[in-house]
């Protein structure tokens, strides 16, 4: 093992803490969820961070770190939305954005040419607004009553940030795979 394989095992890390995680959520052991969550949030932020510092990336990593974000994210998404605690039609809307970006991104990568992945703007402001959510309904039904009216608020920014950035995403690439057709 060299010193430049420590982000992408952080990163594996991240991946073998989402069964604990979906596990204290649907028992319930929100204190526990809430720990976890946010041990992989500072792993996904160390990770990042040697990467970036030592000048560690790896083509790996790119894939991999994303992906772990995702895994837990949607699987938080599931669990809470299977607790009655999010809405399953905001479930079903992230679920179904995040298989459209995973089989576009196949697609693209199997029939233009390889895949940079670089979130855009729009993209980490979604993510950012899915753990905003996840976080308050957590520490809502485990800590402390959050207002309806916040929780409410979180979940239409997951919403439209969902929306917006599905669309972002479809639309890019699809006109950077035209221009590829078209300059071939």
């Amino acid at each position: 093992m060299k010193a430049s394989d420590i982000p992408n095992l952080i990163t594996a890390f991240r991946f073998l803490l989402v069964p604990p995680v979906v596990l204290a959520l649907l028992n319930e052991r929100l204190g526990t969820a809430l720990i976890l969550f946010f041990i992989a949030g500072f792993s996904d932020a160390l990770d990042g961070y040697l990467a970036k510092r030592n000048n560690w990336s790896s083509r790996l990593g790119a894939l991999m770190d994303p992906l772990a974000d995702k895994l837990l994210l949607v699987s938080c998404f599931v669990s809470l939305g299977w607790l009655g605690w999010i809405p399953v039609w905001l479930v079903a809307l992230v679920v179904l954005r995040d298989l459209v970006i995973v089989g576009g991104a196949i697609v693209f990568h199997m029939r233009v040419e390889r895949l940079e992945a670089a979130p855009s703007i729009i993209s980490k402001l979604n993510t950012f607004a899915q753990i905003l959510l996840v976080l308050a309904v957590i520490i809502s039904h485990g800590v402390y009553e959050l207002p309806v009216l916040w929780l409410d608020l979180l979940v239409y920014s997951v919403l439209a940030t969902t929306l917006w950035s599905g669309l972002d995403y479809v639309l890019t690439w699809s006109r950077l795979a035209w221009s590829k057709r078209d300059a071939h």
